[in-house]
């Protein structure tokens, strides 16, 4: 038994002993061993030379700057449309005023189309030359709108004709105004990417067949609040054209749009959250409400999403005035949070926002 326990005592101070010696390795190595120093701990921060990147603060601006200047409500009206042009801007006209009324609403989004049924066979004979020159009807009624409730406007979209002077060749757009309390036209956005869809046993709708593209990103500056960009329902899906904005300083991304029930129940919300936490930024989506009896159905669901990519705001299927308060701060401790803009690796990968961009060409 005491020759069992010495060998024992024996084979543990071994063992001890072994475990306390240096390690070495088998593999040979290039480089010396170093071993570490409390007096050189370990960087808790990324190399100088691997920080390339600039804030996501615009250029321009100083880092840290509050993108919205104040606090602003945002409401987005889910209508529904006729094949009656006048009845859609009159009925379009009441309810703006009822958003600014109950929700004091500064800035109100109407949907993709809403002064007329959505398909390729009704855009020609809906499309207007939208100019104040011109005698479009939904301009005027849109700058109306703008003005008497004293508000900034993003008029959906709606059908635009362009036609050349020499030639006589019409051209048709996707198009979203954007007033001013004024009435003033802030901006134009051509929808840049088309919808051209096919999948099976869901849905197959082909916008180029009558429309042309966009070659715009439409940034639009509202003094008073900051800057915010306007795109049409399909270019929610390029995130590029979300990024390049958010990276220009805007506070919020607005989508009028008009998702059908195949890919409405799948990506709707999931596009507008990613849009937001990707970007930091509010985003507002706007729907016409669902009609079952239509030849295109809609989803709805119009929403707001926070930087934090929370529902601030969800409509259902029908008609529906959805509205909620951006503030800057938000932004600011969203981004605080989860520092995206101070960890981006642009010596890794491609600034998009610093190659060539189209802010100006229709």
């Amino acid at each position: 038994m005491r020759t069992a326990t010495t060998t024992a005592r024996r084979t543990l101070r071994v063992f001890t002993a072994t475990c306390r010696a240096p390690v070495s390795s088998s593999f040979p190595s290039s480089q010396p061993r170093r071993p570490l120093s409390k007096a050189q701990p370990l960087p808790r921060t990324i190399p100088s030379q691997f920080r390339t990147m600039s804030s996501s603060t615009p250029a321009g601006t100083t880092p840290g700057t509050t993108l919205l200047k104040q606090k602003v409500k945002l409401a987005c009206i889910q209508l529904s449309s006729t094949p009656d042009k006048s009845h859609n801007l009159s009925h379009a006209a009441d309810k703006v005023r009822e958003a600014v009324q109950t929700t004091g609403a500064k800035i109100v989004v109407l949907p993709e189309c809403f002064n007329s049924p959505y398909g390729c066979d009704f855009f020609p004979s809906y499309a207007e030359t939208l100019s104040p020159a011109s005698s479009s009807s939904s301009y005027a009624a849109l700058s109306e709108i703008a003005r008497s409730n004293q508000i900034y406007l993003i008029g959906g979209s709606i059908p635009e004709l362009v036609t050349d002077s020499s030639t006589g060749e019409k051209t048709y757009y996707n198009t979203s105004l954007v007033f001013s309390p004024t009435g003033e036209l802030l901006a134009s956005h051509r929808k840049v990417h088309l919808f051209d869809i096919d999948i099976p046993g869901g849905i197959t709708f082909k916008e180029s067949d009558v429309l042309s593209p966009g070659n715009k990103i439409t940034i639009v500056d509202l003094p008073e609040y900051g800057k915010i960009a306007v795109a049409i329902c399909y270019d929610i899906r390029f995130p590029e054209l979300a990024m390049i904005a958010a990276r220009q300083g805007c506070f919020a991304l607005v989508y009028p749009g008009a998702f059908n029930m195949t890919t409405g129940p799948l990506h709707w919300e999931l596009l507008a959250r990613a849009r937001a936490v990707d970007n930091q930024v509010y985003v507002a989506l706007c729907s016409p409400a669902r009609d079952l009896q239509a030849s295109y159905h809609a989803w709805g669901q119009s929403l707001i999403v926070d930087p934090m990519a929370r529902v601030l705001a969800e409509a259902k299927e029908k008609e529906e005035i959805v509205s909620a308060e951006l503030d800057g701060k938000v932004i600011e401790d969203t981004r605080k949070g989860i520092p995206l803009r101070d960890q981006r690796r642009f010596d890794v990968y491609p600034d998009v926002s610093e190659g060539k961009v189209n802010f100006d060409k229709p």
